[in-house]
């Protein structure tokens, strides 16, 4: 086992938008960061832009039984996870009534029980050495009701009470839990359905108190902050990272 004197990041959907500015903010900080993702041709474009301190491994955690390899194979290589940010998720939009059963537990597949065993794998690694940072990446839509997002909510509102329930149980080991509620986030997702909809976006952006939209850049530098040692006495916070939108009227 080769033990990597820099502290070790996972992010989980490293390859774009959030989870690729997080690992960015990460890996220009000192970190060696391990992208994780299921499209080898984005991760190896993202790990040419985040240099030699990356490491790239493609993996559909949607496959649950391989996550305990993974895990394994990362601690063979490195040594230590002293990072984890559960980043990787999907969305469905789509009515009510029409949603299968199927579509709905594939997103809870991917948003939640992923989280939950990439969590639990790495989680045996930090306590042996008592101590470590998680942070799971939440959204607007588990602190308000969004139409036709009912699977993608419910699997984010199961991400807070993780998040907590996981702070209070890892927190004595020296394990800090933390999530991300990101607002609205200048992204090509959300660019692409936003600008299709001109009432939603205005909608939007009237409601946040700041008047526009964030960057993903954003999301990067509070990751950052709740992984480091500037937040070594905070645990099991949610923090809304949206321009004021959670409080907009």
């Amino acid at each position: 086992m080769s033990t990597s004197p820099k502290k070790v990041a996972i992010v989980t959907g490293g390859g774009s938008g959030i989870g690729l500015a997080i690992a960015n903010k990460f890996s220009a900080s000192g970190l060696q960061t391990i992208i994780i993702g299921r499209d080898e041709s984005k991760l190896q474009s993202a790990k040419k832009i985040l240099g030699d301190s990356c490491t790239a491994l493609t993996c559909d955690l949607s496959n649950l039984s391989a996550i305990p390899v993974l895990i394994e194979n990362i601690i063979k290589s490195f040594g230590h996870i002293d990072i984890l940010v559960n980043n990787a998720g999907v969305n469905m939009k789509k009515n009510f009534t029409e949603v299968t059963d199927e579509e709905f537990q594939s997103v809870i597949t991917t948003n939640l029980s992923s989280v939950f065993a990439m969590s639990r794998e790495v989680v045996k690694q930090m306590i042996k050495q008592k101590n470590g940072s998680i942070i799971n990446i939440s959204s607007m839509a588990a602190q308000y009701g969004l139409p036709k997002v009912i699977a993608y909510s419910a699997s984010k509102s199961a991400i807070d009470g993780l998040t907590r329930a996981m702070a209070s149980e890892l927190s004595p080991m020296g394990i800090r839990v933390n999530a991300i509620a990101p607002g609205f986030i200048k992204t090509a997702m959300t660019e692409v359905a936003l600008d299709s909809d001109p009432e939603r976006k205005s909608k939007a952006l009237d409601r946040t108190p700041m008047g526009f939209m964030g960057d993903p850049a954003d999301i990067g530098e509070a990751a950052l902050f709740l992984a480091s040692d500037a937040a070594k006495y905070i645990t099991g916070v949610i923090l809304p990272v949206d321009g004021g939108n959670s409080i907009g009227f």
